[in-house]
């Protein structure tokens, strides 16, 4: 379906950890009038359109969304999502969605997830409407308070650990259990993982040495998030369909297999492992 600028209201904002002081907040909306939506897709949203000194809106996973709410998960990391962490019940705000394509859920396949910090978002609704959560196990890293994420909204649903980076070693030990989980996990399995770009290189590489199908849900910045500004291109092979044309290499001359431009909001931002170079 066609994408839909609404303007929400704002039911609540709940601070996720001890206090606000690590800034992380949920932002329940009320429902947008959308025929339909998939886990993985996300929206832009501008917190006072009318009012704000911000010229662009920003990207969101859904994180869950119901016939009574849309929740949008969040870590204020500048002056957007500051003005967003201010908001108060009653506020409207504009979201522009559904956006984007979905990740994949295969109710004959188990499903190992990877996600770091806020790259946990996603995968709340995915758990909640994959058609078999007894096939998914989920490996989450992070560097904050476990109370800072919807950690428990996925642990109730599904077999989910959690592990706090604080140091160097620590972040090792991670990349040693992932690399082991990939190895081990059976060959009719699917990964699928979302969090920084350094996180998912390593999932992809992981995932290509011991020729595994990843997909991953990338966090590109966007400007639009409907493929006009071009400013979330990321190189990658794929067949130019619809509204998703690869945006061809313009600069000096590239190898036959590098592959081409493509807008991570059109063709993404989910895709396969195999797929893109970053």
């Amino acid at each position: 379906m066609n994408p839909i600028i609404s303007r929400l209201k704002i039911l609540d904002i709940v601070p996720f950890g001890r206090g606000p002081k690590h800034g992380f907040f949920a932002l329940r909306l009320t429902p947008p009038k959308w025929e339909s939506c998939a886990p993985g897709q996300f929206v832009m949203l501008h917190p006072r359109p009318a009012h704000s000194e911000a010229i662009c809106p920003r990207p969101f996973s859904i994180c869950k969304l119901t016939d009574g709410h849309l929740i949008v998960f969040f870590q204020v990391r500048g002056r957007v999502t500051a003005e967003m962490a201010a908001l108060q019940a009653g506020d409207t705000v504009q979201v522009t969605g559904p956006l984007g394509n979905s990740l994949p859920a295969r109710a004959d396949r188990p499903t190992l997830i990877l996600a770091g910090g806020i790259g946990i978002a996603p995968f709340v609704e995915y758990v909640d409407k994959h058609p078999r959560p007894a096939t998914l196990s989920v490996e989450f890293a992070h560097r904050h308070p476990l109370e800072c994420y919807p950690f428990e909204d996925i642990a109730e649903k599904c077999a989910s650990r959690s592990h706090l980076e604080t140091c160097e070693q620590d972040r090792a030990a991670f990349v040693a259990l992932m690399e082991q989980r990939i190895r081990e996990f059976p060959a009719a399995g699917l990964i699928l993982a979302c969090g920084p770009m350094p996180f998912l290189r390593l999932v992809r590489d992981m995932a290509a040495a011991c020729k595994a199908e990843a997909h991953l849900c990338l966090e590109t910045r966007m400007a639009c998030g409907i493929g006009a500004c071009l400013g979330c291109v990321v190189k990658a092979h794929l067949p130019a369909t619809g509204n998703a044309t690869p945006v061809q290499w313009s600069g000096p001359a590239a190898p036959p297999d590098s592959g081409a431009f493509v807008r991570t909001c059109a063709c993404g931002p989910n895709f396969r492992a195999d797929q893109v170079f970053f």
